[in-house]
């Protein structure tokens, strides 16, 4: 009997060891990425992984999906960093953890599923596209424009210099290569592939720079304590500025959506426990506190780090626990093998990255069957790409409830004017005209309603029949009562009109 019960425990604790050694792998050259690309220092993103998978993993919602840094939140942050300054990213990340925790309390985790998936994905590809522009800079070695639009745009002044500058075409060839290695990897046998071919490609990649001797720039590295920086009471204090809270809010919708999502993902990938989605929120927003009080960088459950999780085998929570064990014992143990990595070779992961978030495969069925649906996620994406992340989600949101709105506001309007059937002798009917109105009458159809009332004879009986109105708005009841009260001033008859009590 002992060996039946030990045998299963001890076959999980070995597929969960296993499993958070590939996950580590897989995490780490992201979270030193995300760091980069969101411009604060590379032991940052270290923090926020340690996080995830220490005091993250251990909290109940989802037991396998694992949290750290996302790169689909490196726009939203460099555009705070670059606004509020680094020292405001805490009091930013921590006032979000505790709006978190305060909406899984209130039971609002499973609303996020509510969120049209177009939005999201729309969301999502832009913050592709504005990775992808971004740090096909950052494989030259060149500054990047600021703002999403000025990278798009700015990009044939970077062929330009890729064609007259040497040193910005090796830091290029680097991060082609980076990237190269990543899609091949993929075809490698089996027994190879289980190294990451994010990690195979950042390794080969340093390892090509230091052979050739190459003059690329090199992630800067500090002390892990150095880095951490916890948000004093100024930078507390300027959680009273309008545009900070809306960041706040930006940093809290995202990340709750991006880990939701993910979690009903990573839910498909498995026949394990499912998702609770309101203590998942908590766990989120716990994790983000401590992040924000450790001046750190927010986190989300991370897709690509949680299939990996499922796809070695684990069946715990322990192996996301351990990924983030083995993620501290890196940064404190080796952070000087940091110091050694090329940027332009981080730079081509997240170029990557930034490819995985385009719903490519996606677009073309989505166009043919839901053609409004594509067209919220195509100006979603534009929007964040040529204003910012905050207000492109915005206007996506506006565009998917006023799709909804318009779809869901189905009214019609049956005229049954039977006069030749009881006319009397001198040709007049006395029969009334029936006007049925059924449906949903909302403002968005109420020039289609209007349009047939004004239609209407005076000389007649109308009976207008509202019975099968499943919904009359105040614009519409309001239009309703106005042209009623015009019609009698000129009728003969005034209007009958036939409705619920």
């Amino acid at each position: 009997m002992s060996a039946l019960t030990v045998s299963p425990f001890r076959r999980a604790l070995r597929t969960d060891l296993n499993s958070s050694l590939v996950v580590f792998l897989v995490a780490l050259p992201l979270c030193v990425g995300v760091a980069v690309a969101s411009g604060v220092p590379a032991e940052l993103g270290l923090v926020t992984g340690i996080v995830g998978g220490v005091v993250t993993g251990m909290l109940p919602g989802s037991s396998l999906q694992v949290s750290g840094p996302a790169a689909g939140l490196t726009v939203l942050v460099a555009e705070a960093v670059d606004t509020y300054g680094l020292p405001a990213l805490g009091v930013i990340v921590l006032a979000a953890g505790l709006l978190q925790l305060a909406l899984g309390a209130l039971k609002l985790g499973r609303w996020f599923r509510a969120i049209s998936i177009a939005v999201v994905e729309g969301m999502l590809a832009g913050i592709g596209l504005v990775i992808i522009a971004g740090q096909l800079y950052a494989m030259a070695d060149i500054k990047a424009p600021a703002s999403g639009l000025d990278k798009i745009t700015g990009l044939p002044g970077l062929l330009a210099d890729l064609a007259t500058s040497g040193t910005a075409a090796a830091a290029f060839g680097v991060g082609a290569g980076t990237i190269a290695v990543i899609v091949l990897w993929s075809r490698m046998p089996a027994r190879v592939r289980v190294v990451p071919g994010a990690l195979a490609a950042v390794v080969l990649a340093t390892a090509t720079t230091a052979l050739l001797g190459l003059s690329t720039d090199k992630v800067h590295v500090e002390g892990l304590l150095g880095s951490i920086q916890p948000p004093g009471l100024d930078e507390v204090s300027r959680l009273g500025e309008v545009g900070l809270l809306g960041t706040v809010v930006a940093f809290t919708l995202i990340a709750s959506a991006e880990s939701l999502f993910s979690a009903a993902a990573v839910d498909r990938l498995h026949d394990g426990p499912r998702t609770d989605y309101d203590k998942e929120l908590m766990a989120q927003g716990a994790g983000n506190t401590l992040c924000g009080l450790l001046g750190a960088l927010p986190m989300t459950a991370v897709i690509v780090r949680s299939a990996a999780n499922v796809q070695a085998g684990a069946r715990t929570k322990a192996s996301r626990v351990l990924h983030g064990v083995w993620l501290l014992l890196f940064a404190a143990l080796l952070p000087d093998v940091l110091g050694v990595i090329p940027l332009a070779a981080l730079a081509g992961v997240l170029v990557h990255a930034g490819f995985k978030l385009l719903p490519v495969k996606q677009l073309g069925p989505l166009w043919r069957e839901h053609r409004g649906e594509a067209v919220i996620l195509g100006v979603t994406a534009l929007a964040i790409v040529t204003v910012n992340m905050f207000e492109g989600v915005l206007i996506g949101l506006v565009l998917a409830v006023a799709k909804s709105a318009w779809e869901t506001s189905h009214i019609h309007v049956t005229v049954d004017d039977r006069a030749d059937e009881d006319e009397d002798e001198d040709g007049d009917s006395h029969r009334p005209i029936r006007v049925v109105v059924t449906g949903n009458a909302t403002f968005l159809r109420l020039p289609k309603m209007l349009d047939t009332l004004e239609a209407l004879p005076t000389d007649r009986p109308v009976e207008l029949d509202l019975l099968g109105l499943r919904h009359l708005d105040h614009a519409c009841r309001t239009a309703l009562t106005t042209w009623t009260q015009r019609h009698n001033a000129k009728a003969t008859v005034p209007v009958r009109l036939i409705h619920a009590e």
